[in-house]
């Protein structure tokens, strides 16, 4: 799967771990930043997370910040990404299997000791299961599509 990932400075130590692991598990990872534990602005990262997966050049992107909270608000801005923070392996396999999420947002606050890889494998082999689900997202995507925000 090709993926694209950034974190905000609280969330590069989480970020570095998880790339090892997709890049041994044979995924495509687009690093898109930060290099470092130096503030930077999440939505700058949100962003180019986002706009990867909304023009198709990505399958998924993950994003990690303080909370998480942050990034999927930001994430959520852009045009056929649904994110979704997750905390835990239910939030994430039903933000797969229900909402179709191809943003995984992530708190290191929370992961930071925590091993995140369980959390990863469920996200990224969950399918989504369609069905009144699919209604559902296409409702969202009509939403998107009707608002006009220039």
């Amino acid at each position: 799967m090709k993926l694209t990932i950034g974190s905000d400075h609280r969330g590069y130590r989480v970020k570095q771990k998880i790339v090892d692991y997709l890049n041994q598990n044979g995924h495509s990872c687009n690093d898109v930043g930060t290099n470092s534990d130096q503030s930077v602005d999440y939505p700058d990262i949100a962003q180019a997370v986002s706009s990867d997966v909304c023009a198709g050049d990505s399958d998924r992107g993950i994003l990690i910040c303080g909370t998480g909270i942050g990034m999927a608000i930001a994430a959520n801005k852009y045009p056929g990404v649904r994110a979704a923070s997750c905390h835990d392996e239910i939030t994430a396999e039903m933000s797969r299997r229900h909402n179709d999420a191809n943003v995984l947002c992530l708190s290191a606050d929370l992961f930071g000791e925590r091993n995140v890889e369980p959390l990863l494998q469920l996200w990224l082999n969950t399918d989504f299961e369609g069905g009144r689900h699919e209604r559902r997202v296409q409702k969202i995507s009509k939403i998107e599509k009707s608002l006009n925000f220039e």
